[in-house]
């Protein structure tokens, strides 16, 4: 069986001359027909800047982050520089700028987490996915207000019993589900399924090349059930509940960094640990009446409670001294001292309320939506955060030596203190209108509306047109050119409004971004096999900014409205079987993103991406079908570190080394549902038995996620120490499935 190997050269308009022709669409009846785009899926949207990925190839993606996250970052527009976070940044965007949701319920993340190691399982389960939807900008207006992009996650019901579950070196699953009962069109009544999770990624943290003792615990619990009380009427229950817990006890680090002509060595021994513990709670009810097929009304009931405490206090003693490359002997000493980080801080977040949405539908490609939604949030925020630096027997940052000092003065580095508790309420609405039809012998769609926004901590209203459009050309070329964009906004939350002494600024206001999004799809056939080039342009022009820095995967935001930018880029997507039968694509793209803070000039913000390329691959042994592979290549140019905290970003701006890893799934299908044919006595049991090894970096490149900034005294040049990712691991994971 021949396989397809694509060169990057293909990934250019030139491939139209490998098109298959196609016959015309017509008109000649007098009835309406419907105008499709693309194929039909579960979880139905008008939002023609979606992007729908398999939720099989979700659950095969080799990632340590696991599942859903693991795959968006394998597109064009998403980029990540760390593979232990599922969180992600879009088009120049940061991971606050992202909604997530499940089943059209908006989900909040972890706000306090700062470094990728604590951030354990992400709150959607594979295992319980049905669709996934992705958009990188420009979606419609039924999604809320962030300035990046929008995941729509739709959960699946069972059709009959099932018993699934996953054991590995790092975790495990255990996934159940029934339906039960039946109505008089024979469907059933009444669905169950429930999931839970555990992760101790402690192996995969050993790979770090550093005497530190972790026990990063993380678990959860969800479950998902219906009530059919007929056709038109259904009941419905998602619940969540994570707990999360990180203990880490440094020990001694050990860095080499610097170039070949100055060879720099950093020795670290530490005192101390670390204690982090986060606990989310969630619960949605929903109740969905259809009483005919025009009409559809959905009333949402929802609450999400988070408790987060992060406690450490850990001394440190370094020294910053260049070495001899060959012998690894010290030549010269820079520097020497210490520093103490010391954390109090809890968070509690408890956000309730309701929506209700509706969607009329006069005729098949037309749709009129109307939507409402009502939150109440409870906020309480105490911060004690503090950060001695102490080197050549000065506490840093210091005055000169001409200026007299205070032999008992101490002067920190940074002291974060608040104590802040707010109950606002939100309000939110939105309509949009969707038609499509025929242009001539050319099929249209168009998809415009708005939606508005009030919040009372900061008293501010917002409000956002959003349009789309979209052109399928009456051509033997498969093509449709898309047009979307609008004034998207950044509505600030926890973090925008907290600034760097602690506080609530009751008058911040929400970012904002114009966004323009023109597009390309092409659909075409090689040998035989179906592909789609997918190429975007965008550009963003943004007011309103709040500068922040990038603390590893924390940002800290300035809590002040004081800067401009604008981004632009390209991307492009080639999709398809390049194994006949297997979903595979490359990724490419090119990005900028600039800010102007108080009117100083345009900088890059700490997450400018520049030039990216992703692929996921799959394939099989021709001759052997049960042995299966699945591969993710990513390479990205390394982003600015930014300046540290509480310093002039115009003084400090440092990139990283990019960013190279390559993740590898080997795996043996023992039963295949899709070639089952019969009993295997006790075997006979399972629907799917597979057993794979993972490789996590298989080439064991050590990547870099943020800078350490070390002082030294006697110039007060401030060196960026690398803080490293992990190396090669090796996981071997056992899946089953009973039916």
């Amino acid at each position: 069986m021949k396989k397809l190997v694509l060169p990057l050269s293909l990934m250019v308009p030139a491939l139209v001359f490998s098109q298959v022709r196609k016959k015309k669409d017509t008109m000649k009846t007098a009835t309406i027909e419907e105008v499709v785009f693309q194929k039909k899926v579960t979880g139905r949207t008008n939002d023609l800047t979606t992007v729908k990925i398999s939720a099989k190839d979700a659950q095969n993606v080799a990632s340590i982050s696991g599942g859903i996250e693991g795959i968006i970052k394998t597109l064009p527009s998403v980029n990540s520089n760390t593979e232990l976070s599922s969180q992600y940044m879009v088009r120049g965007g940061n991971y606050d700028e992202n909604l997530i949701y499940i089943n059209d319920i908006e989900i909040y993340r972890p706000f306090l987490i700062r470094n990728s190691q604590q951030e354990g399982l992400s709150i959607i389960n594979p295992d319980m996915v049905s669709t996934v939807n992705f958009s990188a900008g420009g979606f419609e207006p039924r999604y809320g207000d962030k300035m990046s992009s929008a995941l729509n996650i739709y959960y699946r019901e069972p059709e009959k019993f099932e018993l699934s579950g996953e054991g590995s070196l790092i975790g495990g699953r255990l996934t159940t589900g029934f339906a039960a009962g039946k109505d008089k069109d024979d469907n059933r009544k009444f669905t169950a399924l429930f999931s839970g999770r555990y992760r101790n990624t402690n192996l995969v943290l050993n790979t770090l090349k550093e005497d530190t003792d972790f026990n990063p615990k993380y678990m959860d619990f969800q479950t998902y059930l219906n009530y059919h009380f007929s056709p038109k009427l259904t009941l419905s229950f998602i619940g969540y509940y994570s707990n999360n817990d990180y203990e880490m006890i440094p020990k001694t680090r050990e860095v080499d960094f610097g170039s070949l002509l100055q060879p720099l060595k950093l020795n670290v021994g530490y005192i101390g640990r670390e204690d982090d513990k986060y606990k989310n709670m969630m619960g949605t009810a929903s109740m969905n009446f259809k009483p005919s097929d025009k009409w559809r009304f959905t009333l949402d009931a929802f609450a999400y409670q988070n408790r987060e405490r992060e406690y450490y206090t850990i001394n440190s003693r370094y020294s910053l001294e260049t070495f001899d490359p060959v012998t690894g002997a010290p030549v010269t000493s820079y520097d020497s001292g210490g520093q103490i980080e010391h954390a109090r801080n809890d968070l509690y977040v408890k956000t309730y309320g309701a929506q209700f949405r509706t969607r009329f539908s006069p005729n098949i490609n037309t749709d009129i939506e109307l939507g409402f939604k009502y939150e109440k949030e409870n906020l309480k925020d105490l911060t004690n955060e503090w950060k001695l630096v102490d080197s050549a027997g000065y506490s840093l940052p210091h005055e000169e030596f001409i200026v007299p000092r205070d032999a008992e003065d101490l002067r920190l580095m940074y002291n974060i203190a608040g104590k802040n508790h707010i109950q606002p309420t939100r309000f939110s609405a939105y309509a949009q209108y969707s038609q499509k039809f025929f242009w001539g012998s050319n099929k249209v769609f168009v998809n415009a509306g708005a939606r508005v926004a009030h919040w009372s901590f900061n008293n501010e209203t917002i409000f956002s047109p959003r349009a789309q459009f979209a052109i399928k050309p009456d051509w033997d070329t498969d093509m449709l050119f898309r047009l979307s964009g609008g004034v998207y906004y950044q509505a600030p939350f926890y973090k925008e409004i907290k600034d760097l002494d602690g506080n609530f600024n009751s008058s911040i206001k929400s970012q904002r971004s114009i966004q323009a999004i023109l597009a390309n799809d092409y659909e075409f056939y090689m040998y035989d096999r179906p592909f789609k080039l997918t190429t975007e342009l965008y550009y963003k022009k943004m007011n309103d900014l709040i500068p922040y820095y990038m603390d590893n995967v924390r940002i800290r935001y300035t809590g002040k409205n004081n800067a401009s930018g604008y981004a632009y880029g390209i991307d492009t997507r080639l999709f398809g079987e390049f194994v006949p039968g297997i979903d595979s694509w490359l990724s490419a793209s090119y990005a900028r993103v600039y800010e102007n803070i108080d009117d100083k000039g345009n900088i890059p913000r700490p997450t400018d991406q520049r030039f990216r390329f992703a692929m996921f691959y799959q394939d099989y042994m021709p001759a052997f079908p049960q042995m299966r592979v699945n591969l993710t290549l990513t390479y990205a140019m390394g982003l600015p570190t930014g300046a540290p905290v509480l310093t002039d970003p115009y003084q400090y701006q440092k990139t990283l080394p990019s960013y190279k890893r390559v993740d590898l799934g080997l795996s043996y299908v023992f039963i295949d549902p899709k070639e089952k044919k019969g009993g295997y006595g006790f075997w006979g049991n399972f629907d799917e038995l597979t057993l794979g090894v993972q490789v996590f970096n298989a080439f064991n490149i050590r990547n870099t996620v943020a800078n350490q900034w070390i002082t030294d005294a006697n110039t007060n040049f401030m060196y960026p120490v690398p803080v490293r990712l992990t190396g090669r691991f090796f996981n071997v994971k056992l899946e089953f499935k009973i039916k």
